[in-house]
Order: C-alpha cells, then sequence, then structure tokens
C-alpha cells in the first residue's frame, strides 16, 4: 500500500521526488498536473498554495480611477487624458498593468499619481505618453516604491516624468527711427504655451533695440531677434521691428512691425512691411506711410503689436501703432508699441505704448522704453539740418508656470515674482531656464 505523503514541503517549495510517488515535477510547475500523478494524495489543499491566478483585466477605462492590485487596465484617452490613482496602502509583490487602448497616449497622456507612496524613488506623478505603450508597476518597498518591471517599449523606461505647462511671452528689440525721418516699428510680439518634461533646458535669448539714424541717408537700424528654444520645444523667433525711413532713403523697413516712411524725398515714402516674416498669429503690423505735401512733409508713424502706423499728413508725422497688452505677469502690461514719425515744423507723431516721440525740429526724437520691444521716435528737420531718429526699446522674453513646478534653476538673472500659485521668469538679458 502506498503511504500518505506530507504536502507540507510543497507549501514550502522545498518537496523532492522522493516525497511524493509518481510525480511528474514539470507538470507541478507548468500548473497542469493531475489527480492521478500523485497517489493517495488528497489536493483539497493544492488549491490554497500560492499559484497566481493571472491578471484580472478590467473594462476599458475613460476617465480617472484608483487602481487595485492584481488588476490590469486598458485606458482610453482618446477624448482627454486623465490620472490613475495607484493604491494607498500597497504590499510587496503588488503588480498593476496599464495599457493604451487606442493608442492615444502621446496625444493625451496617461498621468499616474502614487497617493502618498513613491514611484521609481520619487514622490512625482509619472505619465506613460507613448502611443501603444504599456507598463506593468510593481510595488517593491518604501524605498523605491513601484517600479516599471514590463513594458512594450522594450530597451526604455516606459514612464515619464510628468510634463508642466509654461506660458511664454518673447518680445523682439524695436526699429530706430529715421532721421527727419519715420518712426521705429515694434519688435515682434509673440506668445505661446507649452508643456515640457523636467530637466529641459530652455534657451533664451533678448534682441536688442535699433539705433537710431544719424544721417538723411541712412535709414534707423532695425532691432533684433528675440527666442525660446530648447529640445522637445516649438522654437519661438519673434523678429527685430523695422527702422523707419529718412529722407532720402525714405522706405521705412519691414520687421515684426515696420518702420515708418521718411519725410520730403519728392515722393510720399512706403512704410515698411510687418509681420515679417510671416507668423501667425501675426507677430505685428505694418509703419505708416511718410507725406511729399506741403507745408510740413510729415513721416510715417512705426507699427505696432496692435495695430498699424498712422500715415503722417502734410502737417502732422504719424503716430506710432499701439502695442498689445498682456497679463503674464499678474497685471495687464501694454508692450511693443510703434514709434511717432517727425516732421518739418507743424506736429510730430507721438509714439505709442513705450515708443518715442518724433520731433518737428532740427533735433533728435525720444528713445523707447527699455524692454518693451517698442519703436524709436523719428527726427525732425528745422534750420537747415534734420534731426537724428532715436533707437529703438530693447525686447524682453517672460515665462510663467505653476509655482511647484519651479525648478530654481536659471542663469542671465532673471526677475522672480510670484503670487503664492505661479512663478514667473522676466528676461531682460539673454539666458536660460532649466524646467
Amino acid at each position: 500500500m502506498t503511504k500518505a505523503r506530507d504536502l507540507s514541503n510543497i507549501i514550502s517549495g522545498g518537496f523532492t521526488a522522493d516525497d511524493i510517488p509518481n510525480l511528474d515535477t514539470a507538470k507541478i510547475t507548468s500548473g497542469t498536473f493531475a489527480a492521478d500523478r500523485i497517489d493517495n494524495t488528497s489536493l483539497s489543499n493544492v488549491t490554497a498554495l500560492p499559484f497566481s491566478a493571472g491578471t484580472d483585466w478590467q473594462s476599458v477605462q475613460t476617465t480617472g480611477f484608483t487602481a487595485v492590485a492584481g488588476n490590469g487596465y486598458f485606458c482610453n484617452t482618446t477624448s482627454a487624458g486623465f490620472t490613475v490613482t495607484l493604491p494607498a496602502t500597497p504590499s510587496a509583490g503588488d503588480q498593476i498593468q496599464l495599457v493604451d487602448y487606442a493608442g492615444t497616449f502621446d496625444t493625451n497622456r496617461l498621468l499616474i499619481n502614487p497617493n502618498g507612496n513613491k514611484i521609481e524613488g520619487g514622490t512625482d506623478n509619472l505619465q506613460l505618453d507613448g502611443e501603444r505603450e504599456g507598463a506593468t508597476l510593481t510595488y517593491i518597498d518604501s524605498t523605491q516604491g513601484w517600479l516599471a518591471t514590463s513594458g512594450i517599449n522594450e530597451g526604455t523606461d516606459a514612464l515619464s516624468p510628468e510634463t508642466y505647462s509654461i506660458d511664454f511671452l518673447v518680445i523682439a528689440g524695436g526699429g530706430g527711427g529715421g532721421a527727419y525721418g519715420g518712426g521705429g516699428g515694434a519688435g515682434g510680439y509673440r506668445t505661446s504655451t507649452q508643456a515640457l518634461i523636467p530637466g529641459t533646458t530652455i534657451t533664451v535669448t533678448v534682441g536688442d533695440g535699433g539705433a537710431g539714424s544719424t544721417s538723411m541717408s541712412n535709414k534707423g537700424t532695425s532691432g533684433s531677434n528675440s527666442s525660446i528654444s530648447a529640445t522637445g520645444l516649438t522654437t519661438i523667433t519673434s523678429a527685430g521691428g523695422g527702422g523707419g525711413g529718412s529722407y532720402s532713403n525714405g522706405t521705412g523697413e519691414s520687421g515684426g512691425s515696420g518702420g515708418g516712411g521718411g519725410g520730403d524725398g519728392g515722393s510720399d515714402h512706403p512704410g515698411g512691411t510687418g509681420n515679417t516674416p510671416s507668423t501667425a498669429p501675426s507677430q505685428g503690423n505694418n509703419g505708416g506711410n511718410g507725406s511729399a505735401s506741403s507745408p510740413n512733409y510729415g513721416c510715417g508713424g512705426g507699427g505696432g503689436a496692435g495695430g498699424i502706423g498712422v500715415n503722417a499728413t502734410g502737417t502732422t508725422g504719424g503716430n506710432g501703432g499701439v502695442g498689445t497688452a498682456s497679463s503674464i505677469t499678474g497685471s495687464s502690461v501694454t508692450r511693443a508699441g510703434g514709434g511717432g514719425g517727425g516732421s518739418q515744423g507743424g506736429t510730430a507723431g507721438t509714439g505709442s505704448n513705450g515708443g518715442g516721440n518724433g520731433t518737428n525740429t532740427n533735433s533728435t526724437g525720444s528713445s523707447a522704453t527699455v524692454n518693451t520691444g517698442s519703436g524709436g521716435g523719428g527726427g525732425g528737420f528745422g534750420g537747415g539740418g534734420a534731426g537724428h531718429g532715436a533707437a529703438g526699446g530693447k525686447g524682453v522674453v517672460i515665462l510663467s508656470m505653476p509655482l511647484a513646478k519651479f525648478s530654481g534653476t536659471t542663469t542671465g538673472s532673471p526677475t522672480e515674482s510670484d503670487d503664492g500659485t505661479t512663478k514667473v521668469l522676466i528676461f531682460n538679458g539673454t539666458g536660460s531656464y532649466t524646467t
């Protein structure tokens, strides 16, 4: 007779072939052994052994939920991304599987919240953001928390840091005014909101304002470009404002906004073309035309970010085009206005929103306000000579982001401020920010 056998060693994993006669151990390993493989042995206790029953796959999820250990979830982010909250009190060995149901994680990411624990040793939310991506998360311990123990994208970690959005305002340098000439055009004015992962270094370039013309033969100098750039960021470049035309070189320069046309040269002088190169939305406007009409032969106003420069008349210089308001710093500020055009007597044009004023005598126009990207004022004519144009204002680049996400890593000494919720960085010169 075959003696009864003690199955305690099966539970401990330390049994041998001698413990159970006629035992096919390969079938125990595969989970396919049958009752007739173990003589005179009741299998009632075998069902209690810790063999895994596999993942319990749930119905497709389309909104945020709290995951349960042992479950798998097909997540459909076609309409919008959502958050999976991991269990609050996990145990070592707990597993959760997450899979991109519709191939839309790259458009609408799946955010994973550790729920007071850790993921890969950190407490931040992580995300799945690759098309058809998936991962198995296994809880290890309180030090490392949940780790990705398998993923569809082999050779890379399926989990990536949570992105956060940054608002950008990028204003280029304004153009200089012309000698007996038009006002300078404002620097290009562009905005953007983009999401970036932590550790990305954003390079910030702030363009200088253009110099005013000192000769009736030369136009005012156009401003320099401002830009932001980084890996994974869509580069935003704002074009410098166009310089104002002068008496004998009268057409205003094109740029972010165009410079105003110069004074009497025998014909009306056109203003420069704004939004050059073309962007959508538009980064600026055209400069106003200069006038060849007596008695005062006015010069055109420079274009502004929010409006065209005003055309001159026979008695007045044109005003600068208006700028554009932004509340990125927490309060509304209008920047990037055009410079006013000069005239020969009569009334000179007035600059707008930081733009310099033109003059109506043999004197220099007024310079634009620094770090507004506005255009410089045009010089006037009188007493047998022409006044000089004035300098355009240097540009500015401003970043705004959630205060909780601010890394504190900058170069270039930007001006920093916050309201307890939002962090603002104002770059008045070239520098960088690392997310």
